[in-house]
């Protein structure tokens, strides 16, 4: 059906209900003329006469009473199934997958979709938890979890965190067998517990800046983990110096399981950033999520 007989039918129906073109021109927003127009231009075209005319009143026909019945149901039926979409909008749903890591899965990602997924619950997330640098775009994700620096080409970065820092943290223990670390490059002496790089395997060189030097520094120690949580035990049973996100050790810190040290040569960097394809068409699910995520700061 062409979109100009539609609104013809929707005019003649409105003329029909209202019994006066009068009324119903204003019930439409037209003027009266441009709607008598419409209803003979109907009429031409079905060959029928639908609305007896006089000067005082206007009432269907036969054939304008056959039509209306037809018509009005059908014309209910879409507006049921309009409301129902919008209805929709107003609740989305869907299921919303990212790949993160589990620092930011705990620190970011939940703290901020709990509030949203009780207001929505018909909005599922999924978090897959894999500290290497998956394809989304080829594992169909809807979006990734990095830190800032991490960012992959031709995609869109939204800020979810504030820029964060490392913590070096040790026991009381170890540090009463084998002193405080004065610099960085002390750390060589210590017993340090490594950290595995997921994405290339190898061994992760800890980083350290202040007032813009920056020091690169390759420890060695007894253990090698590929899991910070595992790092942060090791480091709380006395094992070795751990190198940690800050939020990660507070806890042990504030408790006095673990001691930090060279925090001054622990400058903040770029946080995390949840990333997605720049074509992407996002549901309105994946935009609520976005925007609960999103830093404010």
């Amino acid at each position: 059906m062409e979109r100009q007989n539609l609104s013809d039918l929707v005019a003649f129906l409105a003329v029909a209900e209202e019994r006066s073109f009068t009324k119903a021109a204003a019930k439409l927003g037209t003027s009266q003329s441009s709607l008598s127009h419409t209803v003979r231009r109907l009429e031409a075209r079905l060959g029928v006469r639908l609305l007896a005319r006089s000067t005082r009143s206007v009432s269907p026909t036969a054939a304008g009473e056959e039509l209306i019945a037809t018509l009005k149901p059908a014309l209910q039926d879409i507006d049921a199934k309009i409301g129902a979409i919008g209805e929709q909008r107003e609740k989305p749903a869907g299921l919303v997958r990212i790949t993160t890591s589990r620092d930011a899965a705990q620190t970011v990602l939940l703290p901020a979709l709990v509030g949203l997924m009780a207001e929505y619950p018909d909005i599922h997330v999924e978090l897959d938890l894999d500290a290497t640098l998956v394809d989304i775009v080829a594992d169909r994700f809807d979006a990734g979890v990095r830190l800032g620096e991490q960012l992959a080409n031709e995609m869109i970065a939204v800020r979810i965190s504030p820029d964060l820092r490392q913590a070096l943290v040790g026991s009381p223990e170890y540090f009463k067998r084998n002193g405080i670390p004065q610099t960085p490059q002390d750390l060589t002496a210590h017993r340090c517990i490594n950290l595995r790089l997921p994405t290339r395997g190898g061994l992760y060189a800890w980083e350290f800046s202040r007032g813009g030097r920056d020091v690169n520094v390759r420890v060695e120690g007894p253990m090698v983990v590929n899991d910070s949580i595992v790092a942060l035990d090791a480091a709380v049973r006395g094992i070795g110096l751990a190198f940690l996100m800050e939020e990660m050790a507070a806890p042990a810190i504030a408790d006095g399981r673990l001691v930090r040290v060279l925090e001054d040569w622990c400058e903040p960097f770029a946080g995390y950033h949840l990333y997605y394809p720049s074509r992407r068409q996002p549901s309105l699910a994946f935009s609520l999520v976005v925007d609960a995520l999103r830093h404010q700061g």
